[in-house]
């Protein structure tokens, strides 16, 4: 039983890493429980950094298919193995079902519970527009992506404040912060915030994940070749080369094209690379003066942290109606 990686396939290492425990898993060679080798030795035994098993490993116990234990290692997680196959969707589907099932036994129509459940989750929807929720991050381009992706998943309007500008100037966006019910940054910058916001308002640390599309098709491109990196921020940008060189992207040579330019001057850049990678908002600018693949790199929430700020928007305006009751 052994893990082999093909340094040629074009495919992430951590996401072989990732699929092959993964089988290993599902065919029974790692049982539920079972203790699974380290971090530094699958390391050690694959040849590659440790950050590319971290990487595989943080993914699986995200799924719910590894534990890991403080002082005592990561272990498969001792879960039924058709639960761990299921989609989030099928999962979802088969607890409708059992909620169908326990009304049908209390007495109550199809008809009817296709009602209660419509009411319900229009309550539900109804609790969660009305959250006022601040997005806080470094990079304006991300910042804003944040924001749209973010709105679209919970369904609420997020106000995007750069950490920066908040840092110099803490007066002007001190109104905009009282009556914010929710404050969202990222694991990376979650003390400053605290530092800024004092205590009092929940804030939620996101997660943040490379899109596995834009990892791939980095991957793919041809040994050598030249990659222009086009950014408005030098910060970003080395954001973008730590997360190729953790996913195994060794072999691509980058050149680094900050900050906003002439077209004239945009034009001269393309013409010295083979690819184009483009942080958030810049494809679109990029791809209509070069017919070379523009390959953007967005990074994500992960699905738990969006969950996770689903769940206390729902929780923080329950609050006060559950207490306006008990009275």
């Amino acid at each position: 039983m052994r893990l082999l990686l093909d340094r040629d396939s074009g495919v992430p290492l951590y996401i072989q890493v990732k699929e092959q425990i993964r089988q290993f898993i599902e065919q029974g060679q790692w049982a539920p429980g079972s203790k699974i080798p380290t971090e530094r030795s699958l390391a050690e035994a694959l040849k590659v950094s440790r950050n590319t098993v971290s990487m595989a490993f943080q993914e699986l116990e995200a799924e719910g298919v590894l534990v890991c234990q403080q002082g005592r290692g990561t272990f498969v997680a001792d879960a039924d193995e058709t639960v761990r196959r299921e989609s989030r969707r099928e999962r979802l589907l088969r607890m409708v079902d059992m909620v169908i099932e326990e009304a049908s036994t209390l007495g109550f129509s199809l008809e009817e519970f296709i009602s209660m459940t419509t009411s319900r989750a229009k309550e539900k929807r109804e609790i969660m527009s009305k959250v006022n929720i601040v997005l806080i991050e470094c990079n304006r381009e991300q910042v804003e992506y944040f924001a749209r992706e973010l709105a679209e998943s919970v369904g609420v309007i997020i106000e995007p404040i750069l950490l920066a500008q908040l840092e110099e100037d803490p007066d002007r966006y001190a109104p905009l912060l009282a009556k914010a019910d929710i404050i969202v940054t990222t694991l990376f910058h979650l003390q400053s915030v605290r530092d800024i916001v004092g205590p009092g308002v929940e804030i939620i640390a996101l997660a943040l994940n490379p899109l596995l599309d834009s990892i791939v098709r980095i991957a793919r491109l041809p040994e050598g070749s030249k990659v222009g990196i086009f950014s408005n921020s030098k910060l970003f940008a080395d954001k973008m080369i730590a997360s190729l060189r953790n996913a195994g992207i060794l072999y691509l040579d980058f050149s680094l094209f900050l900050g906003s330019r002439p077209e004239s001057e945009l034009l001269e850049q393309i013409a010295q690379v083979d690819y184009l990678i483009a942080s958030p908002n810049r494809r679109a600018q990029l791809a209509q003066l070069t017919d070379k693949d523009v390959i953007e790199f967005i990074y994500a929430p992960d699905q738990a942290s969006i969950d996770q700020l689903q769940s206390t928007m729902l929780e923080l305006k329950q609050k006060p109606k559950e207490a306006g009751v008990s009275q």
